[in-house]
C-alpha cells in the first residue's frame, strides 16, 4: 500500500512571539490557530507519538516545547488520542475523532510540509487549528530547553495575529497568571459520569475482576489494558465517595495520572486512605503514585523541570531491574531508594527511583496490597517495559487463601460467597495477618 502523502492546509500567515517569565522571548511564526495562549512551559523529549503526548489530560494548562527538531509527519488519525471518551475538541465537538488536544499551546522547530502515514486522516496543522491551539514553529526549541533546564520550568506565552503587542506588555501577561504549584486541576479534566468499559473476552464468559478507576485525567489507553486483561473497570469521577465505590463491589481499585499540584487534592488523598483502611488492593499511576504516597504520609515538591518524554530509566529497587519510560510528572514525592516507612496501614518503603537523578518513581506497602509508580506503563506510543504491572495488579487481586472462610466479610465488608481456595479476601484483621505470613 502506498502511503498517502498530504499537504497540511495553509495557516494563518504570520508572525508569533514566544515568551517566558523571565523576559525571554522567541520569534517565529504561527502554527494551528492564531490568538493568545497561556501556561506553563515545558519539554518534552519524546521524538515519537506526539498525538498521544498533546491529547494527554495531565498536559493541562502546559506549553509542550518539543525537543525532536522534525514534528508532524505521521499527520493525525482517529484512533491514537489518549482523552477519555466524550472529551470533544472545543471546536469540533464531543465527537471529534483522535481526541481533545488537552495542551495550551504547542512549539516545535520545524513542522513537517508534508503527512506521509497510511494511518492519517489530517495533519497534526489542521487539528491544532480546528480545535483552537495556538502554537509557534520555526524558534531554536534547543535554545528554549536549555533556558528551562537551567532556571526551571516558567510559565509562558505564544502570541500571534492581533493578540501581538510590545514585548513589555506581552511579559505583563504571562506574570499575570497563576503558576503551577498550588493549582488544582482534577476538576478540569476529569469525567463528570460515571462508565464503563467491558474486557475482551470470549461469548459467554465472566469478568476475571471488577475495578474502579478515578479519573484524575485518565488516558485511554489504562481501562484499554485492563479490559485486555479481563477487567471490567468502572472509570469514575474525582469527585467518587466512599460509598460509591463500595457500591460497585470492586476487587480492586486504581488511581489514575493527572495534571496540578498533588498537595491541593486533599479529597483524593482523604478516599485513598478509605480504601487502604478497607484493605482493598490497589494501583496508581503518576498523579495517582504521589496520591498514595500521601495517604501513607510522605510529602510532595515541584520539581525543577520535571520528567516529560518516552525515554527515562526507572530502577525497581528489590530487583535492580530497569525499565525504560514514559513520564509526564512535574511534582515528585519526597525519600530515598529503598528507604522504609511507617503508615497507618502498615509498614511501607520507596519501590522505585529514576536512574537519572534519583527521584521517587514508586511506593508500595510491604504486605503488597498498595502499590504505584510515577511512570506510564500503560504508554502508548511506548515503552512497553513496564506493562507487566498491570499483570501485577491482577495477581494482587487474584491471591488465594487455603483458610478464606464461606460467607466472611470481603474487602469493602460485604458478605461474600467465597470458598476455600477462591480469591482471598483481605477483609478484616486475622486475614490481613494470615498474607502477611504466607
Amino acid at each position: 500500500m502506498t502511503a498517502p502523502l498530504m499537504t497540511p492546509t495553509p495557516g494563518p500567515a504570520g508572525p508569533a512571539v514566544l515568551v517566558l517569565e523571565d523576559g525571554t522571548v522567541h520569534r517565529g511564526q504561527a502554527f494551528g490557530a492564531v490568538g493568545e495562549t497561556l501556561g506553563e512551559a515545558v519539554f518534552c523529549t519524546a521524538m515519537t507519538g506526539y498525538q498521544e503526548t498533546l491529547t494527554d489530560p495531565s498536559y493541562d494548562r502546559q506549553i509542550v516545547i518539543a525537543t525532536a527538531p522534525q514534528i508532524g509527519n505521521t499527520g493525525w488519525n482517529d484512533s491514537d488520542g489518549e482523552s477519555r471518551p466524550g472529551a470533544g475538541s472545543v471546536a469540533s465537538g464531543p465527537n471529534s475523532g483522535g481526541g481533545r488536544i488537552w495542551v495550551a499551546g504547542y512549539a516545535v522547530r520545524n513542522p513537517t510540509r508534508r503527512v506521509s502515514s497510511w494511518r492519517a486522516t489530517r495533519s497534526l496543522q489542521d487539528e491544532l487549528a480546528s480545535q483552537e491551539v495556538v502554537g509557534i514553529a520555526g524558534i531554536d526549541t534547543r535554545a528554549v530547553v536549555r533556558r528551562l533546564r537551567d532556571h526551571g520550568s516558567m510559565r509562558a506565552g505564544v502570541f500571534s495575529g492581533d493578540a501581538l503587542a510590545a514585548d513589555a506588555e506581552l511579559l505583563d501577561r504571562v506574570r499575570a497568571q497563576p503558576g503551577m504549584a498550588g493549582r488544582n486541576l482534577i476538576g478540569e479534566v476529569s469525567t463528570p459520569d460515571t462508565y464503563t468499559i467491558e474486557p475482551v473476552m470470549s461469548s459467554g464468559a465472566e469478568p476475571a475482576f471488577t475495578v474502579v478507576a478515578v479519573d484524575l485525567g485518565i488516558k485511554t489507553n489504562t481501562p484499554r489494558m485492563f479490559a485486555q486483561r479481563g477487567m471490567r473497570v468502572h472509570v469514575v469521577p474525582s469527585t467518587v465517595t466512599f460509598d460509591e465505590v463500595r457500591d460497585l463491589n470492586p476487587d480492586g481499585f486504581f488511581l489514575s495520572n493527572g495534571p496540578g499540584d498533588p498537595a491541593t487534592a486533599e479529597r483524593e488523598v482523604a478516599l485513598t486512605r478509605e480504601v487502604l483502611g478497607a484493605g482493598l488492593p490497589l494501583f496508581g499511576i503518576c498523579l495517582g503514585n504521589q496520591l498514595l504516597g500521601r495517604a501513607l504520609g510522605l510529602g510532595t515538591y515541584k520539581m525543577k523541570f520535571g520528567h516529560r518524554g518516552i525515554n527515562i530509566p526507572v530502577v525497581e529497587d528489590a530487583t535492580g531491574r530497569i525499565s525504560i519510560t514514559a513520564q509526564n510528572h512535574g511534582f515528585a514525592l519526597e525519600g530515598e531508594r529503598g528507604s522504609e516507612f511507617d503508615t497507618p496501614f502498615g509498614r511501607g518503603r520507596v519501590s522505585h527511583v529514576c536512574a537519572n537523578d534519583g527521584t521517587v518513581e514508586g511506593v508500595e506497602l510491604l504486605d503488597g496490597r498498595a502499590f504505584s509508580v510515577q511512570y506510564h506503563p500503560e504508554a502508548a506510543a511506548g515503552p512497553h517495559d513496564a506493562a507487566y504491572l498491570f499483570d501485577r495488579f491482577a495477581s494482587v487481586m487474584g491471591e488465594t487463601c487455603s483458610e478464606c472462610r464461606p460467607g466472611h466479610r470481603g474487602l469493602l465488608g460485604v458478605e461474600l460467597p467465597c470458598s476455600q481456595g477462591g480469591p482471598f479476601h483481605a477483609g478484616d484483621a486475622a486475614d490481613r495477618a494470615h498474607r502477611s505470613q504466607r
